[in-house]
C-alpha cells in the first residue's frame, strides 16, 4: 500500500528504544578499555569474557552519566535500583546472560519536547532509561549477505562486550499521523545532540555510538486499543529511521487490509532499498527470566550526588539552539547544518571572541571543514576560535581581503603563529603603497585599450578584465575596492 493511503485508512503508534554507548575510559562491569575500533579481542578482561570467577564491579562514571541522561531527560532518579541479568542465547557476550536492568531503572518518567523542522513541538514521554552493557560483534563469514543465513562460520569479537550503555525507552508516541518518520527522525536526532552536549558520549551514529529499535503499530483510529508491534532493530542514521517508519507503515497496512495479522517479531532494516525483513519472534520481558544479578550490590545514589549532578548539567540543546537563533538571527537550515557538523561549540566561542555570527560559520563552515575533510582530521582541532575572530578583524581592519586571508589560515592551520604573525612573517598585508597600486593601474589601463573603450561606453562590468592584471601585478594584495575607484578615476578623470 502507499504511505499515503496507509497512513489515511491507520492511525501509527511509535515506541522507540535508543542504546547510547557511554564514553567511559573503561567498561561497564571490568576494567578492560573502552575504545572504539583496534584488533579483534584486544579490549578484553576475563570478565569481558565471561570466564569462571570473574566478578563484575560497577563503574562508578556510567552511573553519573546516567543520572546525568537521566535529568537531562526530565526522569525522576531512583534512590535505589539493582541490576539483573536478562537470559537467552547470546553468543557475542560469552557468559549467556545480559547485566542490563528489569523492574528497577535508573531513571524513569521523564518528558522531552522534539521540535520538528516548521517548529511543530511534539512532546514525547520517557518511560526508563536503564543500564546494562553492550554485546560483542558477530561476523558471518562464507554468505553472500554477511548475515547468519547461508555464513559457513561466525567469528566473534568481544572487544565492544561490557561497554556500558543506557537505554530510553518511550511510551507509545501516537496523534502524530502522518508525520511519524519525521517524529522518530527528529527524536533520536535530539536525544543525539542531548548526549553530546552532556559530555556522556560521542554519540557517532555511524561508529555505532548511537543505535535505535523502532517499534510501529497500525490501528483504524486513535479510539482503538494499540495494534500489535514490529520492532526495526539498530537503525543508526536519521535517514534510516525516517524510511524504517515509513516502509513498515506502508507494510503493516497492506497486511491488514488484506485481512491479515501482523506478527510481533524484530526486523531487520535494508540501507539498499529501505525495506525492512523478518528476524526472530520478538519476546516478552517474561522471556527473558530476569533475576536479579547476585554479584552486585543495589545501586544507591545520594540526593545529594544527584542535585550536585544536577546543578552541574550543562545548557541543554533546545534551550541553547533558541538563544542563539535569537541572538544571530540566522535560520533553523542555517543552525542545524553547524550543528550536524559538529561546530556549534568553535562557531559560538568565535562570536564570543568577537566575530559576527556570519563570519564565524563561514569560517569553521568553509574554508576550515574543506581543509579537515581533506586532511581526515575534526576541524576545532586545525584552529581556534580567537584565530579565527582575529582572522576576521584582520579582514575588517583592511588588511587582508578573503584570499589573503584563506593564505594566512593555512598558514595557522600549520602551527606558524597567529593570524597576524602568518601575515607579517609572509608578506601577506593588503597594499597601502598607493604609488604602487597607481603604478599597477596605469599599466593595465595601458596594455587593455579596448577594455577602456567599454568602460568609457558605459559597460562598468568590463572594469573586471582590468582587476585581474592588478591583482598579478600586486601578488593578490591589492585591495579590490580601492584598485576599483582608482580605475574609474584615471579613465573618467
Amino acid at each position: 500500500m502507499k504511505y499515503e493511503d496507509a497512513v489515511a485508512t491507520y492511525d501509527p503508534a511509535l515506541g522507540i528504544e535508543v542504546h547510547v554507548e557511554l564514553g567511559t575510559a573503561t567498561k561497564m562491569f571490568d576494567d578492560a578499555p573502552n575504545t572504539f575500533g583496534g584488533s579483534a579481542n584486544e579490549n578484553t578482561t576475563p570478565t569481558s569474557l565471561g570466564l569462571p570467577g570473574a566478578l563484575p564491579v560497577v563503574n562508578r562514571m556510567a552511573i553519573e552519566y546516567a543520572i546525568r541522561i537521566g535529568l537531562a531527560l526530565g526522569c525522576q532518579i531512583a534512590e535505589s535500583c539493582r541490576f539483573a541479568r536478562k537470559n537467552y542465547f547470546y553468543p557475542d557476550l560469552a557468559k549467556n546472560f545480559q547485566t542490563s536492568q528489569a523492574d528497577e531503572p535508573i531513571a524513569f518518567d521523564g518528558s522531552i519536547d522534539v521540535e520538528l523542522e516548521d517548529g511543530t513541538i511534539v512532546p514525547v514521554a520517557i518511560e526508563r532509561a536503564h543500564m546494562e552493557e553492550d554485546a560483542g560483534k558477530n561476523t558471518h563469514v562464507g554468505g553472500a549477505s554477511g548475515r547468519i543465513h547461508g555464513a559457513d562460520h561466525s567469528l566473534v569479537d568481544y572487544n565492544r562486550a561490557g561497554v556500558p550503555l543506557v537505554e530510553i525507552v518511550t511510551h507509545p508516541i501516537t496523534g502524530v499521523g502522518d508525520r511519524a518518520p519525521e517524529v522518530a527522525a527528529a527524536y533520536v536526532r535530539t536525544l543525539r545532540d542531548i548526549f553530546r552536549a552532556l559530555g556522556v558520549s560521542e554519540a557517532r551514529m555511524e561508529q555505532g555510538n548511537v543505535r535505535a529499535d523502532i517499534n510501529v503499530s497500525l490501528r483504524k483510529d486513535a479510539d482503538a486499543p494499540l495494534g500489535t508491534r514490529t520492532e526495526t532493530k539498530n537503525v543508526n542514521s536519521f535517514r534510516s529511521i525516517d524510511r524504517a517508519v515509513r516502509y513498515e507503515i506502508a507494510r503493516q497496512a497492506e497486511i491488514l487490509d488484506q485481512g491479515g495479522a501482523i506478527v510481533q517479531e524484530t526486523r531487520h532494516f535494508h540501507e539498499s532499498d529501505g525495506s525492512t525483513s523478518s528476524g526472530r519472534p520478538k519476546s516478552d520481558a517474561d522471556d527473558y527470566r530476569y533475576f536479579p544479578e547476585p554479584d552486585l550490590v543495589p545501586v544507591a545514589p545520594s540526593r545529594d550526588w544527584v542535585e550536585e549532578i544536577r546543578a552541574g548539567l550543562p545548557e541543554l540543546p533546545a534551550a541553547r539552539r533558541r538563544r542563539l537563533l535569537d541572538d544571530w538571527g540566522i535560520s533553523e537550515l542555517e543552525i542545524r547544518d553547524i550543528i550536524n557538523a559538529g561546530l556549534l561549540d568553535p562557531v559560538e566561542a568565535t562570536v564570543v571572541a568577537g566575530a559576527t555570527p556570519d563570519a564565524a560559520r563561514k569560517w569553521w563552515m568553509g574554508e576550515i571543514a574543506r581543509v579537515a575533510k581533506q586532511r581526515e582530521v575534526e576541524a576545532d582541532g586545525l584552529a581556534t576560535p580567537a584565530n579565527v575572530a582575529e582572522l576576521q578583524q584582520l579582514i575588517d581592519d583592511g588588511k587582508l581581503n578573503d584570499k589573503l586571508a584563506r593564505k594566512v589560515l593555512a598558514g595557522v592551520v600549520e602551527g606558524r603563529g597567529t593570524p597576524s604573525q602568518v601575515m607579517e612573517a609572509d608578506g601577506l598585508q593588503i597594499v597601502e603603497d598607493t604609488g604602487a597600486l597607481e603604478a599597477a593601474v596605469d599599466e593595465a589601463i595601458a596594455a587593455n585599450p579596448d577594455v577602456v573603450e567599454k568602460i568609457r561606453g558605459g559597460k562598468m562590468q568590463a572594469v573586471g578584465a582590468l582587476m585581474g592584471p592588478i591583482m598579478k601585478a600586486t601578488r593578490g594584495q591589492a585591495d579590490a575596492g580601492t584598485a576599483r575607484e582608482m580605475i574609474l578615476a584615471r579613465i573618467n578623470g
